[in-house]
């Protein structure tokens, strides 16, 4: 019997007697947690597009600010792989549940520094280098939360509603952004420009050091994995979980790539991105973008619970490689609506560009947990996760280049949206005949 096989067969003994009350205790608490790494992350990105590019970037070129800012959002996702290495090798050493409490105080208290940062007016050069800094210690605690957090879900379900409960995490996503781009909504309501700029900003970010304890809280009734246990008990958990993922499971680590990569990256291009261009280029308001991100995050949760339901149903794999189609197909109607003028069919594009790709990102935590066996998973998983989130980073970089070099005409980034989402169709198709064979368990 190969090593995999053997794990395979602890994992499956590991599964049986778990129940869906205990199924639902975990995926809630990691959800809570996912909620406030993602509304952490996204501040970020809507300051990026709203803040940063004035606040800590100088230049009398709007187009270079933006760059400027968009490359610092960039370099905290440039940092998760690092984070996804160390915290997914202690996750397979010593537990699921310990570091998941180190990640998400990490990602707490970074966020809440942030808001406490001084501007580029106040200290110069330094402002911005902190600014650095900080976000590449958010992105690397953000690199071993998401891994850590899906596969402690996955580990607590029953095999058969595997993909159903590995979309709950998913909703952390959307969570996260209504609350980010909802209190920049308020406090563009409550203050006038120039004290939002000045200070009203900083409310959200400060906003993450309660939450932070609400987080703590319930994290801390979480208990540990059966599946880790059990391979605890039979002695089969890795002295080198890195070194040992790299040289088995290299294949995987591209194809879980590809499977997260429109999830993360096409999200970041509809809405980092599309904040920043309506607002710069195509004159809306920064209120009316950041209300067409709030209705498409609203509506995605929906989206990723239907999708959890089909990929349980259907196969998780399926539902990327045909969400991932559908994504493509939409990319082009769904900028000619943005660019329209009309707010309604602003709101209306963000909305179904987001749907579209949130059936793919639904299905990824169960493709990418699938692809690993359990006693490398959280290395795994990390791995191929965070190589889509450093690259999708750089996305809105990308997108704001390739469309100022097409005189500010939005045709470049409907193209990246439909390349993204074809490359992910690409690994759903590739996923099945690469991961562990699970009884019970649909691919």
């Amino acid at each position: 019997m190969s090593q995999t096989t053997n794990t395979a067969a602890i994992e499956y003994d590991a599964t049986q007697e778990l129940s869906v009350k205990d199924a639902n205790k975990v995926a809630l608490g990691a959800l809570i947690g996912t909620a406030l790494e993602w509304y952490d992350f996204f501040l970020f990105s809507a300051a990026a597009a709203l803040v940063f590019n004035v606040q800590y970037f100088t230049s009398e070129n709007a187009t270079a600010a933006a760059l400027a800012s968009f490359a610092t959002f960039g370099v905290g996702l440039a940092a998760r792989p690092i984070g996804g290495i160390i915290f997914g090798r202690m996750g397979d050493r010593i537990g699921r549940r310990k570091v998941l409490m180190i990640t998400i105080v990490g990602i707490g208290l970074v966020t809440g520094l942030i808001g406490m940062l001084p501007t580029y007016a106040a200290i110069g050069i330094a402002a911005p280098v902190l600014l650095v800094l900080l976000r590449v210690l958010q992105g690397l605690f953000v690199g071993g939360e998401w891994s850590g957090a899906m596969t402690i879900v996955v580990e607590n379900a029953p095999l058969h509603l595997r993909a159903r409960y590995a979309a709950v995490p998913q909703i952390g996503s959307p969570i996260g952004t209504i609350l980010s781009s909802g209190g920049f909504f308020i406090m563009t309501l409550l203050f006038s420009q120039q004290n939002f700029d000045a200070w009203g900003w900083r409310i959200p970010f400060l906003i993450a050091l309660p939450l932070l304890l609400v987080a703590v809280y319930i994290r801390s009734k979480l208990e540990e994995s059966p599946v880790f246990r059990q391979l605890e008990e039979s002695g089969e958990v890795v002295k080198s979980p890195v070194l040992t993922t790299f040289r088995d499971s290299w294949k995987q680590i591209i194809v879980g790539m590809a499977a997260a990569l429109l999830g993360v990256g096409g999200f970041y291009l509809v809405t980092a991105f599309c904040v920043w261009y309506g607002v710069n280029v195509l004159g809306y308001d920064s209120s009316l973008m950041l209300l067409g991100s709030m209705v498409a995050a609203a509506v995605e949760i929906f989206v990723l619970l239907w999708g959890g339901i089909l990929g349980a149903k259907y196969g998780a794999s399926r539902v990327i490689l045909w969400g991932g189609i559908l994504s493509a197909v939409v990319a082009m109607p769904a900028f000619l609506m943005l660019s329209s003028g009309n707010a309604v069919l602003v709101v209306l594009a963000m909305t179904l560009a987001v749907s579209a790709l949130s059936l793919p990102y639904a299905a990824s935590g169960t493709v990418l947990t699938g692809l690993f066996p359990a006693k490398t998973r959280y290395t795994g998983v990390g791995l191929a996760q965070n190589a889509a989130g450093m690259l999708s980073g750089f996305i809105p970089l990308l997108a704001t280049g390739f469309v100022a070099s097409a005189g500010d005409h939005w045709w470049p980034a409907a193209a990246m949206l439909a390349f993204l989402s074809l490359f992910t169709a690409v690994a759903g198709a590739l996923a099945p005949r690469l991961s562990v064979n699970l009884p019970g368990f649909k691919h």
